[in-house]
Parts: structure tokens; sequence; C-alpha cells
């Protein structure tokens, strides 16, 4: 254990599939933790080696989500198949799976009857809506829980239309939720005689994203009035920039930056509540001076203005820039059936592994079906067995 693997010499047995239970997995992983993924011998394995472009065995969200961990094929419809998998629980210290409520139970792995077998086990369960109430069985994404928890009514374009945010960042956030549960479990784990059921939802993880404007919704009466003004995207007169003005000192630098003192000395903008108060107003005058020169021209002026700006970058403009290069921010990586390097940001906090290393390679699914099996005392006979019967796969 060192802080560089501060969760080194853990066990983490992973039945979680798609992106938050995997993504969650993958930081253990990269703290340091022995993380054994287990997927189905049916089909691709887990589902999200399927989503979008694939590459060989691969989809992005399979290697963004499964980094550092080590993949065994189990067909847990077989007596056999689940008997492998008790036996990976003997001494882990976290179990987590992603089903839909009930379905774990069916196959015998229930937190009762997991920690009867293991006393001191963090089991960690990751749904949709949760595993109670009248939509605990629904399927669920990360569209249906933005939807349902009003991030999309909010997320509204200037065109009036509710929008989706692409970057899957319910998922993501429940993994960065459920990673913060399990951590903070493990610490209070050193004094405990037991372990705990922890649970974490697609449900949860959207409204406590949400907190702040919900509840500025809700005090309010309607949608959340704007912090500042102005502020959000304008278009320039080759592209956009996005500007937020918080105080009266930026005001003010705006309006010289801008050109626009007399906007400055204007009573009817003197004070952030005016600006707020009348923001149409504002924009009037706003926009069409922004549309009216190029985006470069105003990063140099705002820039010098020590304003809070910066140009829309699209991944590929955003990863050239020399800052994100200076700080090493995306490591280039290599995994198996790419026919090039993927970009990878650092994981904040954490010590990003060197290319080539099993930290930083994603498993196909099976990779380490034999190798974890005789770490757990099958003899190769009865791997082959096992193989025979259709309980286990290798790599494919």
């Amino acid at each position: 254990m060192s802080y560089d693997a501060p969760f080194a010499g853990l066990k983490v047995v992973d039945l979680s599939q798609g992106i938050a239970g995997p993504y969650c997995g993958m930081m253990l992983a990269q703290h340091g933790a022995n993380v054994i993924k287990v997927e189905t011998t049916e089909g691709a394995g887990d589902w999200s080696r399927g989503l979008g472009v694939r590459y060989g065995n691969h989809s992005v969200f399979s290697i963004v989500g499964n980094m550092g961990k080590r993949s065994v094929a189990l067909n847990l419809k077989t007596e056999a198949g689940r008997d492998v998998l008790w036996r990976l629980l003997d001494e882990a210290d976290v179990f987590m799976e992603g089903f839909r409520p009930g379905v774990i139970k069916r196959l015998g792995f229930d937190y009762e009857a997991v920690s009867a077998r293991v006393p001191r086990l963090l089991y960690v369960s990751i749904s949709g809506f949760g595993q109670s109430g009248p939509l605990a069985e629904r399927p669920a994404t990360d569209p249906v829980l933005q939807a349902y928890t009003g991030m999309m009514v909010e997320n509204r374009g200037e065109d009036g239309i509710p929008h989706r945010v692409p970057v899957i960042v319910v998922d993501m956030s429940t993994a960065l939720y459920a990673f913060q549960a399990v951590s903070a479990a493990l610490y209070a784990r050193r004094d405990q005689p037991r372990g705990r059921f922890i649970e974490i939802s697609l449900m949860q993880a959207a409204a406590a994203l949400q907190s702040i404007r919900m509840m500025a919704c809700h005090l309010e009466g309607g949608t959340m009035k704007p912090g500042a003004v102005p502020g959000g995207v304008f278009k320039t007169a080759d592209g956009w920039i996005s500007m937020a003005v918080i105080n009266d000192r930026d005001w003010l630098a705006m309006c010289e930056a801008m050109e626009l003192p007399q906007l400055g000395r204007d009573e009817r903008f003197a004070t952030p509540a005016a600006r707020v108060a009348d923001p149409e107003a504002l924009y009037a005058i706003v926009r069409p001076a922004l549309a009216a020169r190029p985006t470069q021209h105003w990063a140099e002026r705002f820039g010098a203005a020590r304003l809070m700006y910066e140009r829309l970058n699209s991944y590929a403009e955003f990863m050239a820039q020399p800052h994100v290069e200076a700080t090493r921010l995306i490591h280039w990586l290599n995994q198996p059936g790419m026919t090039q390097p993927v970009p990878m940001p650092i994981l904040p906090g954490a010590v990003m592994p060197a290319d080539g290393t099993p930290g930083a390679t994603a498993p196909v699914c099976g990779q380490h079906t034999e190798a974890v099996l005789r770490e757990h005392g099958y003899s190769p006979d009865e791997i082959s067995g096992l193989m025979a019967g259709g309980a286990i796969a290798s790599a494919r």
C-alpha cells in the first residue's frame, strides 16, 4: 500500500456491465486493487463491448471502463460456473453487480447469500432506479435518467428544445459516487467486524449532480435564474466563445475590452441584480458586437483583461492545446485489437500507468480466465473440464 497504490492488496470481483459499475471498478484498479472482471460466456461478454463502433473485442466504452482489470468469462447459468464464482469470492474485499433488481438473487449471489460466506465483504449494487419502488425493475440507461430527473428539460438550447448531454454524464457520475462510497466504506471497515451493502443508482447520482439547480428551481418556482449576466455561449465572426462575467470588476473590464465604455456607464446595467433582471436588453447589445469580430480578436482582448472566457474547442482541438500537452493530461495507450493508440485522460488523483503495462491495458473478454483460475487452485485438468463443459471460456 502506498499513495501511488492505496488499494494494493484489495481484491474486487466485478460483475457490473455497461459503464457506471465498470468505470468505478476501473478506478479501483487504477488505485492498485486486484479487480477481476467477470463476464458472460455468451455473445461478446459485457454488453458494453458492442456499444457504438466495435474494434475487435472492444468498444471505447469497454476500454475506458476496464483498464487495469483481468477478465474471466463464466457461464453463471451452470452450476459449475457458479461454483467458480464462489471460489473467486473467497477472501474478496469488494463485490460489484449491476443487474436489474432480483436477477442477482435468482443467480444465488444476493447480499444475504454472499455476506454469509464472506462476512467482511463490501457488496456494491448499481442499478437504474434503485432496488425498491415502482420503477425498480425498469431497464434504465443514461438518457432515460437524464429525461426522468429533469436534466434534459433544464438543458434547453436557444431553440427551446430539451437536449441530452452526450457524454453519458449520469453513468460517469454514478461511477464517481460509487467509487467514493466504496472508498469511504473501506476506510470505515478497518474497525468493523462485518462488511455492508452499498446501493447506488443512476437516479441517485443524476439527482445529486443537479442538487444546486434543482434546489434553485424549487425556490424560484421555475427554471433557475442565471447566476450572472452576461454569461453563456456567444457567436463570433468565425466561431463561438464562452464567457462568464460574475462581478462588477469583470463587467467593467468586459465593456472596456469590447470598446463599449458607454455600456459600462449605462444605469440599466449598473449592478449584477440589474443585469440579471433584464438580460435580453443587455444581450441585444453584446451579441451583435461579439458577432462582428473573430474569436481570436476576443481571446486576445479578454485574455488581456483577465476575464473568464474560452473559445469552443472540438476534442481534436482540445487535445492539441499547448497547455494540455505541457501538463501531460492525455496519455496515448495501445490496446488489443486497435490499429492506433487511443487518447486516455489521466485519472485525477491517480498515477497514470505506462503504456503497455497491465494497468494501462483493457482486457479482452476471458483473457485471464485460465490464469485467474490457476491462482484460485484449479488444476490444468479441472480448467480443461470446465472449458469443455461450457462453464468457462477463454479469450475470444
